[in-house]
Order: structure tokens, then sequence, then C-alpha cells
């Protein structure tokens, strides 16, 4: 007896015979709905930004570490330091930037060169904390301390010494990148002297990437203290234990010209010595590709004379095909027919192929200037190329003898 399904009577499902945990499902409320859109943008509106915070190394005018990586927020800073809150994202580490820079204002400067990032007043220097090489910091930090805790007799001001012990560690980090990269390059192109490979012709142009790379860094380095040296206010404005002592007196800018001079020649020299190593990567990088180039041309030459090798031996093989076809040319009873037909065969490949050889040997001929001899001077002149030909001169040599002008 066959069974058969009946469905309900109203086509849906009875609720009644489920089991109580879909019973659970179908008896649970719906979500509420979303809030509207206007809503949520007033909330988030409503709520106040966040003020960012950094950290900071502060140290006073005897060179003392007062504070060590303490926090403070930007609104705080700039209040303090009398600074805009805008002057202040050039020297935030958050905010990602590769131009050095020295920004002047009227209590202090700010200073943005590579892995230092400090506020010079005229008794504190603030150090922002940066994410990077914490020994290189570390000996900058050591170094500035020493440099404003015990100033000789006839010192610089406070601001200048610490302007000086930023500028010699900018310095140590561009000439020990450039002592590694110097040993990195050297070696490799030592190495390519004896071999061309794929891994060496690969680290070479990474390396030529990285010059480039410190070259233009070191440029820009050099560029920020040119930029400060060509602003007389700049310079004025830089003078700060000078405007607390005599705000009325004009500032001396002597001292402060020879300080940032002696480290643009010195920054200059290392962008002179990162251009140097750079063109010898470039030359060696042509001297590279020019020996892959003639390597690829000997491989086609070969290539060239296999096929012209072939063809002779092809057309060699055509005579032995036309004499193989089993048909009567009254040459089968000859008594030297079988030699002659041979000698004749090996003299055609002979013949096609040196043919084919001389050819290739005259188009690989590369001459800078011709001497009347090439193809080039078969056909020149009016005479139908039966006279001697002239060498080459420039156009304004062209119309003189031996006389004189003709």
């Amino acid at each position: 007896m066959l069974c058969q399904h009946v469905p309900p009577p109203s086509g849906r499902l009875r609720l009644s015979r489920l089991p109580p945990r879909r019973l659970a499902w179908f008896a649970r409320a719906p979500p509420p709905p979303p809030p509207p859109r206007d809503e949520l943008l007033a909330k988030v509106m409503a709520r106040p930004p966040a003020d960012p915070t950094l950290r900071c190394t502060v140290l006073d005018a005897a060179g003392a570490v007062r504070t060590t990586a303490g926090q403070f927020t930007k609104a705080d800073l700039s209040a303090e330091h009398r600074l805009h809150p805008r002057d202040l994202r050039r020297i935030d580490s958050r905010v990602p930037t590769r131009v050095p820079t020295i920004l002047v204002r009227r209590a202090a400067f700010l200073i943005n060169i590579l892995h230092i990032r400090a506020l010079v007043k005229a008794d504190a220097v603030v150090l922002f904390d940066a994410a990077g090489d914490s020994r290189l910091h570390s000996v900058f930090l050591y170094h500035l301390q020493h440099t404003l805790a015990a100033p000789p007799p006839g010192a610089p001001p406070y601001e200048f010494r610490a302007l000086e012990s930023i500028l010699l560690s900018v310095l140590a980090a561009l000439e020990a990148e450039m002592g590694f990269i110097r040993t990195l390059v050297g070696g490799l192109l030592a190495e390519l002297d004896d071999t061309i490979d794929h891994d060496r012709f690969k680290r070479l142009l990474h390396y030529s990437r990285r010059l480039a790379g410190f070259k233009n860094r070191a440029a820009l380095v050099g560029e920020a203290i040119d930029e400060v040296l060509a602003q007389d206010e700049d310079m004025d404005a830089m003078h700060l234990s000078h405007k607390l002592l005599s705000a009325n007196a004009p500032p001396s800018h002597d001292e402060l010209e020879v300080l940032l001079e002696s480290f643009s020649k010195q920054v200059e020299e290392i962008v002179n010595e990162a251009e140097g190593l750079e063109h010898n990567v470039q030359a060696t990088q042509e001297i590279v590709e020019l020996v892959l180039d003639a390597n690829r041309n000997a491989l086609l030459a070969l290539d060239l004379k296999v096929s012209i090798l072939t063809l002779g031996v092809g057309a060699g093989a055509l005579v032995a095909g036309l004499f193989g076809m089993n048909l009567l040319n009254h040459a089968e009873h000859a008594p030297h027919g079988f030699a002659a037909v041979t000698a004749g065969a090996a003299l055609l490949v002979v013949g096609v192929a040196w043919t084919g050889l001389h050819r290739l040997a005259q188009l690989r001929k590369v001459g800078l200037a011709s001497d009347g001899k090439g193809d080039g001077g078969k056909g020149g002149g009016k005479g139908g190329g039966k006279g001697p030909a002239r060498a080459w001169l420039p156009l304004p040599l062209r119309g003189r003898s031996q006389g004189g002008w003709s």
C-alpha cells in the first residue's frame, strides 16, 4: 500500500507539530530598524575630536633631561611654545614627510632632518621621539647633553650649540650610510669585473636605486640649510638668546653663517661623492649591457651561420633529389657520372655557404666613417664612382683647398 503525503488544508506549516526550538525561533521578535542616517551623522559630529599626543624628551638650560618620553598634546605644546598647530605637523612622526625642513618662529625654531625632530628654544630643547634607530637617537642625546651641559668660555649661545649638535648627528648619519653604500657598491663592482650573472646584475640595479635615494635625501638636507642661509630674516629670528638680552640691537650673522656654511659644504661633499659613485654604477650598467648585447649578437650570428650552412647543404641535397627521381637522364652508364655529380654538388654546397658567410661578414662590419672602399663609395660622385673618393670634411671646411678658400 502506497502512502501519500497530504499537505495541510491551509497550505501553511503547522506550528503545533514543530519542536520547541523552532517554535522559539518563530516567536522571536524582529530586529529593530536601524537609526536614520541623519541621526548617526549628528552623533559622530557631536563627538569632540581627540587631541593627538606627542612623545617628547625635554632638556633644560643646563643640558639635563627634565622629561623622558613624556606625553604632550599638540594644543599644550602650541600654547607653551607659541606655535601654530600646523607647525607641529612637520615634526609629527605619524605624518609621513621626506623633505627636511628648518622652520624659524618667533620664540623657537623647529628642525625635521632625517632621524631628528626637535624644537630648539633659548633655554630648552624638545626632542620628539620617532620610530627609528634607537641607538642613533641615544648617541645623539648623549652628545647633545654633553654639548649643552658644560659650555667652554666664549662658547656660542645655547640655541647655536643645540643646532650644531643636531647638524653633527645628521652629518654622522649621512657619512655612515654613505660608507655602507660605498662598501656594497664597491664590492659588487669588483665582482662584476670577474663574472656577470643575473643575480649580480639584479643587485646592481637594487644598489643603484638605493644610491639614488640616498643622494636625493642628502641633496634635500643641503637645500634646507641653504634655504636658511638665503633668508636674512630667518637668521635674525634664530638668535633667540640675543632677543632676550637686547631686543633692539640687530644681531650679527657671522657666527651662524660660518656654522651653516661649514655643514653645507660637508653635505655638498657627500652629495658629490654619491654622484661620482652613481656615475660609476651607471657606467658599469652600460658596460654590462654592452657585453650582454655583444653576447646576444654573437648568438644571433652563430644562428645565422648555422642557417647559411643548412642552406648550402640543402642546395646539395637538391641535386641528389633530382638524380634520385628514377628518371632516364642518360647519365646512368657514364663511367665518371657519380664522381662528377658528387663534385658538382659539393662545389654547390661550398659556393652557397661561402657566399652567405661572406655577405654576413660584410653586413656585420660597422664603421664610423667611410674611406671610399665600402659599398657606399661605389656609386657616389658625378663620374659614377671612377675617381678617388674624397675624405669626409665638416661643412665649414668643404670649400677650402691648400691655397685657400675656393
